[in-house]
């Protein structure tokens, strides 16, 4: 599976379309750090998978191309998130939940930003679910947009730049580089268990609501 993604990034971006790969990455890196549609996105492993990819011997990206861009997708994203949040002020709180909404992962962005402060805005880039919603909260609670652009150019570059570096280095591992397939499997598994224990989470909390 992993050598057919391998073999289809390299002919895009071999071709005139090359860019298009790019795009893809960074689009789906915008969409995850501020939009509705994007909670349900495979951030961290696309950037730990991306730099991987950048590492190879015939490299399926240029990491001095691909980590500026992340970047500002990542920041981009986020500044998106807060003017939406911003626009629609408190009464997002109250909004009903619809196919690209969910209620209550904005209500948990919402607790994670009354417990954090602004560091929220940092903290959340490593919390699956919440960092979509945090920029959108941020906004909807009027934060200070010169402290919260800081926050966000910090939680970019820790979370966009900093994981994709990871990946780059995991894959200049000599074992990896023979190895890709298992590792990229590895990481992807690794990536889903903050998703899983949040859904864990979640079922012991519905069942214990239920039994009381």
């Amino acid at each position: 599976m992993i050598e057919l993604i391998e073999q289809i990034l390299t002919s895009i971006s071999s071709g005139p379309l090359s860019w298009l790969t790019y795009a893809l990455v960074a689009g789906i890196i915008f969409a995850e750090s501020g939009l509705f549609v994007g909670f349900f996105l495979p951030g961290d492993s696309l950037l730990v998978a991306a730099g991987t990819f950048a590492a190879l011997d015939k490299p399926l990206f240029n990491i001095w191309v691909l980590l500026p861009l992340l970047f500002a997708a990542a920041v981009l994203g986020d500044n998106a998130g807060y003017w939406f949040g911003k626009r629609t002020g408190p009464r997002i709180f109250n909004r009903e939940d619809s196919r690209l909404f969910k209620r209550k992962y904005l209500l948990d962005a919402r607790a994670f930003y009354d417990k954090h402060g602004g560091k929220a805005v940092v903290l959340a880039r490593f919390v699956p679910f919440v960092r979509t919603f945090a920029p959108i909260v941020a906004g909807a609670v009027e934060m200070n947009y010169k402290n919260f652009f800081f926050y966000n150019l910090l939680g970019g570059l820790l979370w966009a730049v900093g994981i994709t570096l990871i990946g780059y280095f995991f894959g200049n591992i000599p074992f990896v580089k023979r190895n890709l397939e298992v590792a990229l499997v590895g990481v992807i598994l690794i990536s889903l268990i903050p998703v899983i224990f949040h859904w864990w989470t979640e079922r012991r909390k519905q069942t214990a609501t239920a039994t009381k």
